[in-house]
């Protein structure tokens, strides 16, 4: 993205795209961000805004590389600490690289009370004064405090940060005020005073494009504005909520230091937010008053420390009940990497992570950011025996480098495991990591043992979907290991710690499955632009995957060309022979063939379809409510591109063609194509074509014979190439088909069409996502990691959702595993497991009487998996207690 010109590249931005919007996007490559701070803090916002795209950065340190940077940083070597670099000269190359389209600059100069400040006025954002927008955040340990300063007069264009929802329209009265009723009695959702947008409404067309105010009158009904003197509503239509934009007034540091405005992210713990707070006044008063942070075990510095925090929230927070306890012990560097993580959690607890084997699933944006907590954690050090495994059968994308920032432009098409481990031996080499390239489901459980599973402390998933998570985790629950999983969206993030014995399991709960689109809706009554975006897409699968892998698998189950010639020609049948045969028929030799293809093609899509639907169901149809069927027009436009020859030339092997060839080429053979239209009848009286297709069986066997013939002498056509849809390789053509299909079906049926980036959003099922999101939920599943290895108990444990466009935080406890009980000794949980230890005679009947004996219950059908072993009223069953 050239910050003169704001374009932007989507090939690298499109899933930040989805979650700020071009304005957003375009006003951050014009900002200027000054960084001041380049410890482990700094740096984790220095990799987040340089991945988001803006400007410019200046990095700004002054102090120089320490062996406990090791520990913090992940961006500093030991070999920056032994020839005594300086924190921003060491960083800064490593920033650089993240983001080509971002201008880098770093400085030491000196900031104190007597520098002049006013070289910040050409920075949109700065981590000092409040010459504009001003941020400012530090960590201790665990606790964190955020600063926010953006002006007297600061306005939010969008202030939830959610897309608005389309609701179709069922009626539109005239009068004052008009009133409104959402289709299927389906909720608006509105409130008094808002405003909607309506569109695509038909009859009273004078709506489409304005925005009303709305007063609600019902959950699925609401009244606008006068519309007596508007023609009368006939059908159709849709309103979608407009925002409104909110101003809000900052106020300075000085102020919120003494009266702050918190959240409480843990209901369970409301005073929290306000000792922490107290606790951070405390820590600056004392490096203020002594010039140094408090010492790592002096007793001394810590009694300073407490009093100085019983002060200050005693004094400014006095409505509150009295401090008692608080973490206020700060770490200082003693020349190892993980002083600091000892200081935090302690010796022995830090010897514990070393010795972790951790299985992460998944190296993808929230893989990466976990692997690096790890490296500083110290999780899995080769010294202490301990081991990360990792596997993504992933390849890297031009997109991935937006959010998953292990990788550089130049690991494009490599490996995201290996890759990822590398880079992350870079930032720690004392781990040991073992990265693999398969996918985690029940065809890879060889490699994926029990056996496997057995060597392990605990499962972290990184994973996008939700099939992967439920086998994952039903994985680890049968061999009783902790999973800590994630995921985001946008701005939203989410974790859920599951603990054996303590929690619920992953499968416990299921979300509402998604609505599917019906299929006469996607055939024939298209409402919206995602129906005809999934229109277009089900044809690509169609034409371009599915028939033609079929076509391969037909020719890869027969032994030659002539054995199924000759089985044709002695009358036998050959499932799915026919319809090979009729796509061999239709291969093309050369690139004209393609575009003939093409306009036959898009003639049944775009012409023969619409007019059959109106030759079916006039425009006068009616439903049993006096509403219209269907809004259909016909696209009378012939192609524009050659985004359908270009992929028939690639599913056929056909020789290249330069670009320039191809348009010359691809209007020439359109004037020679013959296309006409005979609608078919649809009463009951009328013939059916399987009736006249039955009547030419004989002609049409004859006919696949004698192309089956000419094929012969032409085997390399027996060979096609299916494609898997690509959304982010715009050279391929995939997204041209979808985006061009879509768009004129869209126009068929008079509904708005969609720019490329949404139907590219929508086709991909595209999850938007950004890099801070994803940091976040990685660095809260680290602090559960460390609570598992900890022992902690069940009230220690908590799940995380957060929207960070709002701001809201919110902590919850597990959810605990429920018991069945049996009677009144006896119950089980998904956790549990009854073992029954068995020897080389052991028979079935055994096997009843050992768990009579041991559990006191004596079994009633006994199975594996889907297989009845024994149920007494199945014939024979009786005769396997003999078996072993």
């Amino acid at each position: 993205m050239a910050a003169d010109s704001m374009e932007i590249d989507d090939s690298l931005y499109s899933r930040q795209r989805y979650v700020l919007g071009d304005t957003a996007m375009q006003k951050m490559a014009q900002s200027s961000v000054f960084l001041s701070g380049m410890g482990g803090l700094g740096i984790e916002i220095a990799k987040n805004i340089v991945l988001a795209g803006v400007k410019t950065v200046t990095l700004h340190d002054t102090k120089q590389c320490e062996v406990w940077d090791l520990g913090i940083n992940f961006f500093i070597r030991q070999d920056d600490v032994f020839n005594q670099r300086t924190r921003v000269e060491a960083v800064f190359p490593r920033i650089v690289e993240l983001n080509p389209y971002v201008h880098v600059e770093k400085s030491s100069s000196t900031l104190d009370d007597n520098t002049d400040l006013s070289f910040l006025r050409k920075y949109q954002v700065r981590a000092v004064v409040r010459l504009g927008s001003f941020i400012s955040c530090s960590a201790h340990g665990i606790c964190v405090r955020v600063f926010c300063d953006f002006g007297d007069d600061f306005e939010v264009s969008d202030p939830t940060g959610e897309e608005p929802k389309e609701i179709f329209i069922q009626s539109i009265t005239q009068g004052s005020p008009g009133v409104v009723t959402c289709m299927d009695n389906r909720p608006h959702g509105l409130q008094n005073g808002q405003s909607v947008l309506f569109r695509e409404v038909n009859g009273m067309q004078e709506l489409n494009g304005s925005t009303r105010p709305v007063t609600v009158l019902s959950p699925h009904s609401f009244s606008i504005e006068d519309t007596s003197h508007l023609r009368p509503y006939a059908h159709g239509g849709f309103f979608a909520l407009v925002k409104t934009p909110m101003t809000f007034s900052f106020e300075t540091m000085e102020k919120q230091l003494w009266g702050p405005q918190v959240l409480t992210p843990d209901f369970s713990k409301p005073e929290a937010p306000l000792q922490i707070h107290a606790a951070m006044l405390a820590l600056d008063t004392f490096q203020e008053q002594q010039g140094r942070m408090p010492n790592i075990g002096c007793l001394q510095d810590a009694e300073v420390l407490v009093k100085l925090t019983e002060e200050f929230y005693l004094d400014a927070i006095e409505l509150f009940r009295p401090l008692q306890s608080l973490p206020v012990e700060e770490f200082s560097s003693r020349g190892d990497r993980y002083d600091g993580l000892r200081a935090c959690i302690g010796e022995s607890m830090c010897l514990e992570l070393h010795k972790l084997r951790v299985f992460m699933v998944g190296c993808g944006a929230i893989g990466c950011e976990m692997l690096k907590n790890f490296a500083m954690l110290g999780v899995g050090l080769a010294k202490c025996s301990g081991e990360v495994f990792i596997t993504d059968p992933d390849l890297i994308e031009k997109s991935n480098l937006n959010r998953q920032f292990l990788f550089r432009p130049y690991h494009i098409q490599k490996p995201k495991s290996s890759t990822a481990a590398a880079a992350t031996l870079e930032i720690n080499p004392e781990l040991q990591v073992d990265a693999h390239l398969h996918k985690v489901c029940p065809a890879t459980e060889g490699t994926y043992s029990d056996a496997f599973y057995s060597r392990l402390h605990l499962v972290v998933t990184a994973l996008d979907n939700v099939e992967a998570r439920r086998y994952v985790d039903s994985r680890s629950v049968s061999n009783q290991k902790a999973l800590l999983d994630s995921g985001t969206m946008g701005t939203k993030g989410h974790t859920e710690i599951i603990v054996p014995n303590l929690t619920e399991s992953y499968n416990s709960h299921r979300d509402p499955p998604e609505e599917e689109i019906p299929f006469c809706t996607l055939k024939s009554f298209p409402a919206v632009i995602e129906h005809t975006i999934q229109w277009a897409r089900d044809k690509f699968e169609s034409g371009f995957t599915q028939k033609p892998s079929t076509y391969n698998l037909f020719w890869q189950t027969h032994s030659s060309v002539e054995a199924v010639l000759q089985r044709m020609q002695s009358r036998e049948s050959l499932e799915g022979a026919f319809q090979v045969i009729k796509l061999l028929s239709k291969r093309p030799s050369q690139w004209e063939h393609c575009i003939i293809l093409a306009r036959l093609k898009f003639e049944k899509y775009f012409k023969k379809k619409a007019l059959q639907l109106l030759h079916s169901f006039p425009l006068d149809t009616r439903l049993k409510d006096g509403s219209k069927y269907t809004n259909l027009y016909v696209a009378q436009s012939r192609p524009t591109s050659y985004f359908m020859p270009h992929l028939i030339r690639h599913t056929w092997l056909l020789s290249c063609v330069s670009t320039a060839g191809l348009i010359h080429m691809t209007y020439q053979p359109l004037d020679c194509v013959c296309v006409s239209f005979q609608p078919i009848e649809t009463d009951e009286s009328a013939k059916k074509p399987d009736q006249q297709k039955l009547a030419l069986s004989s002609e049409e066997e004859r006919e696949a014979i004698t192309q089956l013939e000419g094929a012969i002498a032409a085997r390399h056509w027996l060979q096609v190439s299916p494609m898997q849809f690509e959304k982010d390789d715009d050279a391929n053509g995939h997204m041209d088909f979808v985006a061009s299909a879509s768009a004129l079906r869209a126009r068929m049926y008079a509904i708005e069409a969609a720019d490329r980036l949404k139907t590219k959003r929508i086709a991909g099922k595209i999850i938007p996502a950004i890099a801070t999101s994803t940091a976040a939920v990685a660095g809260l599943v680290a602090l559960e990691l460390i609570k598992v290895v900890g022992g902690y108990g069940f009230e220690s444990f908590k799940n995380c959702f957060f929207n960070l466009a709002i701001p809201v935080v919110v902590l919850t406890e597990t959810a605990p595993v429920k018991r069945t009980h049996i009677r009144d000794n006896i119950s089980f949980s998904i956790w549990d497991r009854w073992t029954i230890y068995g020897h080389d005679t052991f028979t079935l009947s055994d096997f009843i009487s050992a768990v009579k004996e041991k559990y006191g219950i004596e079994p009633t059908m006994v199975v594996h998996g889907v297989k009845m072993l024994y149920v007494p009223v199945m014939p024979g069953h009786n005769k396997r207690l003999k078996l072993t």
